[in-house]
């Protein structure tokens, strides 16, 4: 057994952009395990937007990500020693050990998966934390109805690519907005969306328009300011509105409404939300998930960062929209 690991640290705290300085590399000895302890050699690394948030000390839903300590993260991987009588070694199994190779949990934060038909990554996205906040939203804010028009933004991410697929099986016209012609390529003729706008093109008014003619009836938005801003002027009466994530500011950018007035105008019902408040809807959700990617029903991609050295790199990229799909860091 390995007496030492890797993980990484928040340096520092970004001013605006994050930098490959806010994180530190370090190495930590295993801790012995006390009873109930479960240790966890890591194989995969979520990396997702809202770790941008947790760098801040702006006040949020969640406390800030402490300096100098494991940065915060989903991860995948497998029991190696275990004093817990639920976890046995080899168990494959999800948490949050953070930015690590290993990780100690007393088991009350970890999830038993089963790699027989679902492959253990996508437990990080399709059938994990993302997937979960694409089928709460849709179903549970959006409730589309068949024949309605659901726009999503970001669409080629972890997310959004979701939100699509569940769409379309509602019976719905599924619109996405993605940056640059290959992700809306993969968006419509992968995902199976309607339509893809390509935001970076120029001509998003215009694009919008031809992409929902029909206007829209449901917006799961992930990006916020001049996107967001669009699809609202598009809006049916009764529209509902998903907010999932406003990725566009992330970095202090202004992300202003200047239309606004259709939330009243179109009496649209708009909510926040994030998926960790509804834990009452994961079993039956991943449940729901999990068969649809084991049948070959629900698509997905990744972008994967070969180390952990490299995750600060594929971090911002990850803010600056270079990733394809869900961005993981491998780490064995």
């Amino acid at each position: 057994m390995t007496t030492q690991f890797q993980r990484i640290v928040l340096a520092s705290r970004p001013h605006r952009s994050v930098l490959p300085e806010n994180f530190r590399l370090e190495t930590a000895a295993v801790p012995e395990l006390k009873s109930g302890e479960v240790l966890v050699r890591n194989h995969y690394l979520s990396l997702d937007p809202y770790m941008r948030g947790r760098m801040s000390e702006a006040k949020s839903y969640a406390a800030s990500q402490p300096l100098d300590e494991t940065m915060i993260g989903g991860t995948a991987g497998e029991v190696v020693a275990s004093n817990n009588p639920k976890f046995a070694v080899g168990d494959m199994v999800v948490g949050m050990m953070g930015w690590a190779e290993m990780g100690v949990d007393d088991g009350r934060n970890l999830r038993k998966v089963d790699t027989t038909h679902v492959p253990l990554s996508a437990y990080l996205g399709a059938v994990g934390m993302p997937g979960m906040t694409a089928w709460y939203g849709l179903n549970q804010i959006i409730a589309p109805k068949a024949g309605e028009t659901v726009v999503v933004t970001a669409a080629s991410g972890a997310v959004g690519s979701v939100v699509g697929q569940l769409a379309k099986q509602h019976g719905c016209r599924a619109v996405g907005i993605a940056g640059g012609p290959e992700k809306c390529a993969y968006v419509v003729d992968e995902l199976g969306f309607d339509a893809c706008v390509d935001y970076k093109a120029g001509n998003l008014k215009a694009d919008l328009l031809a992409a929902a003619p029909n206007g829209i009836d449901g917006i799961f938005e992930n990006v916020g300011g001049e996107v967001f801003d669009r699809a609202l002027s598009q809006t049916n009466a009764f529209a509902r509105i998903a907010l999932c994530g406003l990725i566009s500011g992330y970095n202090g950018e202004e992300t202003p409404l200047r239309n606004a007035r259709f939330l009243l105008t179109n009496r649209i019902s708009l909510r926040g939300f994030i998926v960790t408040e509804h834990m009452e809807f994961w079993p039956q959700g991943l449940g729901e998930l999990g068969m649809l990617v084991g049948t070959g029903k629900l698509k997905y991609r990744e972008s994967v960062a070969p180390n952990l050295a490299a995750a600060p790199e594929a971090f911002i990229g990850l803010l600056q929209g270079r990733n394809f799909g869900k961005q993981l860091v491998k780490l064995i």
